[in-house]
């Protein structure tokens, strides 16, 4: 039985360090192998900083997948699809490896990623680091809580993990990521029940509309889907706010069983229903980029090193 990467559902932390890679040429066994070595550096930190409730994730992109896998790809894995609705925009942008480093300690999470990058060295180009925190109770930027909606205990697993079922691929996860850049002057010209209405929540104390209260604009009626079977279309997020006094937001982060409920979230976002309803949340917020990734269990990142 395949054993998952434990910062898939684990609980939220104070800091994170997200890094993002690109191999460079003729690597790949040479990045299989310290992929596979990553798990117990992790585990000797974690022993070490013990308070600092360390949890880490290691993510192959869709696009890079066949190098890192040869022999097998996830059947739903595809590249991050751009999307343009008028003035919306959802970039792609190509990544080869997610490291995510969380913890209740910044500087454990500035050691570790330290170490990743010196034990990976010329092998990746490091394209994007961010460097996300807990903002007062566990709330965006914006002032609302962020996340509320995500599956709680033995949930989260039954939503981010695979099956045992998948093979290879069991106790894995479809990874998405997002790097939003709010647009604080227009957000704060707002009133707070203006705030509220684009959202669909209270701002307070986090309390949704009522159904019939709920604009089809509104962030909450856009992303809380259903199949037609009406089963919840649910992702289990670990988004944190990021950013210095010039360009701030949020980093957006989901797993899930199949990546159909994500991208059903961000048509519904973007390009709306029918009527052309959109998610008003994108008039003060722009994504800056967008990737897809799977997370292989513990399992797979030890097979792979064999290739």
């Amino acid at each position: 039985m395949a054993i998952e990467q434990f910062g898939v559902c684990a609980e939220p932390n104070l800091h994170s360090y997200y890094l993002m890679f690109n191999v460079t040429d003729n690597n790949d066994a040479f990045i299989r192998k310290i992929l596979a070595k990553l798990p117990a550096m992790f585990d000797e930190y974690a022993h070490n900083f013990s308070e600092a409730n360390l949890n880490t994730v290691i993510a192959i992109g869709a696009n890079y997948w066949d190098r890192y896998y040869p022999t097998a790809r996830p059947s739903q894995l595809k590249a991050f699809e751009h999307i343009q609705v008028d003035n919306r925009v959802a970039p792609a942008t190509n990544y080869d490896l997610y490291l995510q480093i969380r913890s209740d300690r910044a500087d454990v999470n500035h050691v570790v990623s330290t170490k990743v990058c010196e034990m990976l060295g010329d092998a990746v180009e490091l394209v994007e680091q961010v460097k996300g925190f807990r903002y007062l109770d566990g709330r965006d930027l914006t002032g609302f809580v962020d996340g509320t909606e995500n599956p709680k205990g033995l949930h989260k697993r039954e939503v981010a993990l695979l099956d045992d079922s998948c093979g290879d691929f069991s106790k894995g996860s479809y990874l998405h990521i997002q790097r939003f850049r709010h647009n604080f002057n227009a957000w704060e010209g707002l009133e707070t029940k203006q705030q509220e209405d684009i959202i669909g929540r209270t701002k307070v104390d986090d309390i949704e509309y009522a159904s019939e209260d709920k604009a089809p604009t509104a962030h909450v009626k856009r992303t809380n889907l259903k199949d037609a079977d009406g089963n919840s279309m649910e992702i289990l997020r670990q988004s944190m706010p990021y950013g210095h006094m010039k360009n701030q937001g949020l980093f957006f982060v989901s797993f899930c069983y199949t990546p159909v409920n994500f991208e059903e979230q961000l048509k519904s976002m973007y390009a709306g229903d029918e009527h052309g309803n959109y998610d008003h949340i994108l008039k003060y917020t722009q994504a800056e980029t967008g990737a897809s990734f799977f997370v292989p269990s513990m399992d797979l990142l030890e097979q792979a090193a064999e290739l």
